[in-house]
């Protein structure tokens, strides 16, 4: 039985107004500059600049509400939650039905396993909370006190909700799932297991949460066997899940696994508001998704999981710096240590600390040799650096390490080839090329890199045609592969046919001084050379290489025949002299 994919189930439900970035009534004189510099700050995701300009802010204009909401958000997404607090207790006697102001009480709250207050802010109306996430709080806050009975009422109560059916009609399963670890919690491992086997459609797993904790039952539920076949399909594919690893030997040698996953009732709402984070995500709502997120691990520290969440939502909102300290508190012995590592070394290199990613992933090869995502790794920063023979000798150990190759691992070989023939090592190149080919035959990056290579090296041209050719159809929109199939009609001499799809390149990638260059000498070539001599202007005014712009200024000089016939005559002299 497959189990059932679930992605966006919140998406009717992301409504939520905090009041993000709410205007301050009038800028008066004294809040103008520091009111100012925070909403640029905030409007350009950089939190912990926004902080401590809203900081300033507020030390003109204390019982400023709005001030006070938006302080609270930026310093929750910062990781600053000690201030948060402060300023959601303040902004509750200003704004008492804050929403912001109640879900960042409601986290400290349940962090300091007050499940009576945790109760109280859960149950308020004024605050229109999610009603997914107050009735789970609820819930949870119902185990914590000791009150099984009563949670169970709150988790199936998701059954028959005509307003939680408003927003998904498939809302009983989050009920389902929060009853099942709740159960789990308790430990009723039998009933747990019962609800996680889910219906036709599949186990219930929403997620990774739910798959672990099913594992754990079934094997609770003298039911070892399903227990072991369900570790053993998670783990296909899945090279880098120590702890599923460590869950499946266990199983292997006959023994029934300790329900760890969680540990308090806190962890069962920290994990309502892990579930709420990841589906804000996905939606594209990464600034409310990270409140989510931030005030999970608020709850529970050690939900690394959610850890390396909030790093790579940080990463896509380009604060590297942030998403590197986030990453950097995964501790060594979390099951999500080498997924951080590679997100912190991510963050550092957009954050031009490049030989500061290189060491950690360097130390982390060198602690675990065998790790192919941590290998893999280290070659993809080499390789982006231009380090090719240091990235060519990374591929080749991650590659040592495959004993059959699989349809997946077609990217190694991929990659490694690219390493090799910007090495000049052309032979190796076009093997990997051709193998990442054999694993994965349709992959448009390898249909195009492969074929364009061909065709600057004038070698297999109607191959390299075709191979490009099955890329553009699987890619019409990307700029660089509809640039390669213009590129080998030109190398052809089917100039008419090359313009087309030169124009198209630039269109899709308009700035890219390549692309530009392309379409000049396509342009030449049918006659239209004033076109052609724009073209070539336009691709110096993107910085092209030096390389490239030394070979663009001759060809204004002198016109691309002219060039062409240049590096003819120096290509005979040199195969000359090497005759010689």
């Amino acid at each position: 039985m497959q189990a059932r994919v679930w992605h966006g189930v919140c998406a009717g439900l992301i409504g939520l107004s905090l009041g993000f970035s709410t205007p301050v009534a009038q800028a008066q004189e004294g809040i103008a500059g520091p009111y100012l510099a925070a909403n640029q700050a905030d409007l350009r995701n950089d939190y912990a600049a926004a902080a401590e300009y809203y900081d300033q802010a507020l030390q003109v204009r204390p019982g400023n509400a709005s001030l006070l909401n938006n302080a609270v958000v930026v310093n929750v997404i910062a990781g600053n939650l000690s201030r948060a607090q402060t300023l959601a207790e303040r902004l509750q006697l200003l704004s008492p039905e804050s929403q912001m102001m109640a879900l960042t009480r409601l986290a400290e709250a349940l962090r300091a396993e007050n499940y009576a207050l945790a109760l109280k802010i859960s149950e308020a109306t004024e605050y229109r909370l999610n009603p997914f996430m107050s009735l789970l709080a609820q819930g949870w806050a119902h185990v914590g006190l000791g009150e099984f009975a009563m949670a169970t009422k709150v988790f199936e109560s998701f059954q028959d909700n005509p307003a939680l059916k408003t927003y998904d009609p498939r809302a009983k399963v989050y009920g389902q799932l929060h009853h099942a670890l709740a159960l789990a919690l308790a430990g009723d491992f039998a009933s747990s297991a019962k609800i996680l086997d889910g219906d036709a459609d599949g186990p219930l797993h929403l997620n990774r949460l739910a798959m672990l904790t099913h594992i754990v039952a079934l094997s609770q539920a003298d039911r070892i066997d399903e227990a072991r076949a369900m570790a053993a399909a998670a783990l296909i594919g899945n090279r880098s899940d120590p702890e599923l690893e460590a869950m499946a030997a266990a199983l292997d040698a006959g023994e029934a696994l300790e329900f760890t996953q969680l540990t308090t009732a806190a962890d069962g709402a920290a994990s309502v508001y892990a579930i709420l984070a990841g589906d804000l995500t996905r939606e594209q709502a990464r600034r409310l998704g990270l409140v989510y997120a931030r005030l999970a691990t608020h709850i529970r520290p050690s939900y690394h999981e959610v850890t390396t969440l909030i790093g790579d939502a940080l990463i896509e909102q380009g604060q590297y710096d942030l998403a590197a300290a986030a990453f950097e508190d995964v501790a060594p012995t979390s099951a999500w240590y080498v997924t951080a590592e590679i997100g912190r070394a991510d963050a550092l290199v957009g954050a031009e600390r490049v030989d500061e990613a290189i060491e950690v992933l360097s130390h982390l090869a060198r602690a675990q040799p065998d790790n192919m995502p941590v290998i893999t790794a280290l070659g993809d920063i080499l390789r982006e650096e231009e380090a090719f023979d240091r990235a060519v000798e990374v591929y080749d150990q991650a590659v040592a390490l495959i004993d059959t190759p699989a349809p997946s691992d077609w990217r190694l070989y991929y990659v490694r080839g690219i390493a090799l023939e910007r090495n000049g090592l052309w032979d190796r190149a076009e093997a990997d090329m051709r193998k990442a080919l054999e694993l994965n035959p349709d992959q448009p990056l390898v249909l195009n890199y492969l074929g364009y290579s061909l065709v600057e090296l004038r070698q297999d041209m109607d191959e390299a045609l075709d191979m490009i050719e099955r890329a553009v159809a699987q890619r019409p929109q990307d700029g660089y592969i509809t640039d390669s199939l213009g590129w080998v009609l030109y190398r052809l001499g089917r100039y008419e046919e090359a313009v087309v799809h030169m124009e198209r390149a630039v269109e899709l990638l308009p700035v890219d001084p390549i692309l530009n260059d392309h379409l000049g000498d396509v342009l030449w070539k049918v006659g239209r050379e004033t076109e052609a001599v724009f073209q070539w202007k336009r691709a110096m005014s993107f910085d092209p290489l030096e390389v490239d712009a030394e070979r663009i200024r001759r060809k204004l000089a002198v016109g691309l025949d002219a060039v062409l016939a240049e590096e003819e005559s120096a290509a005979s002299t040199a195969e000359t002299a090497l005759g010689d």
